[in-house]
């Protein structure tokens, strides 16, 4: 049985069954994990508290029928929408530590455009996937492409990055 230790930012959770939790976290070590907390939605539970979204948490995870939580404690929040939390839960790959990602959240530094760099979708050289306009001021999750604002206007809330400093 293997464990790990991490310090981590909780993105998402979903249940799984009639009381466990799957929760999408990023660890600074480790990248984004999912890992399931047993009985996570008992109202006795200990975890279900410390892994709320937006919760930075120290974290002991055990290998045994895929990832499982079995201690975390809360250590602080990060100032991020939970909607920004979701989005990246939906970009970040599995297992993929990003130390410059992990150290501008935690210093609540946090950018689209230099996230989106990071991650290797940089708007400085890109241009509408629609129109070829050099001004992008959307991403969109899904395809993974940049819009202009009158091309990525008609893209829904749920998989559309704003981007605030390329905004026309």
């Amino acid at each position: 049985m293997q464990e790990y230790l991490s310090e981590a930012i909780v993105l998402d959770k979903e249940p799984n069954g009639d009381l466990d939790v799957r929760f999408s976290i990023f660890t600074k070590k480790f990248g984004k994990l999912k890992a399931k907390a047993k009985s996570a939605r008992k109202i006795t539970s200990k975890l279900a508290p410390h892994l709320e979204p937006g919760n930075v948490v120290q974290v002991r995870l055990i290998e045994q029928k895929g990832l499982q939580v079995v201690d975390a404690l809360k250590r602080g929040t990060i100032d991020t929408p939970l909607a920004t939390l979701h989005f990246l839960n939906e970009l970040l790959p599995e297992g993929e530590p990003e130390k410059m990602l992990w150290n501008a959240l935690i210093s609540e530094k946090f950018l689209w455009e230099e996230t989106l760099a990071i991650l290797g979708w940089d708007p400085r050289g890109a241009s509408c996937a629609k129109c070829g306009a050099n001004a992008p001021s959307v991403f969109d999750i899904r395809g993974q492409e940049f819009f202009c604002r009158l091309c990525g206007a008609g893209l829904p809330l749920a998989r559309a990055i704003r981007l605030a400093g390329f905004l026309a």
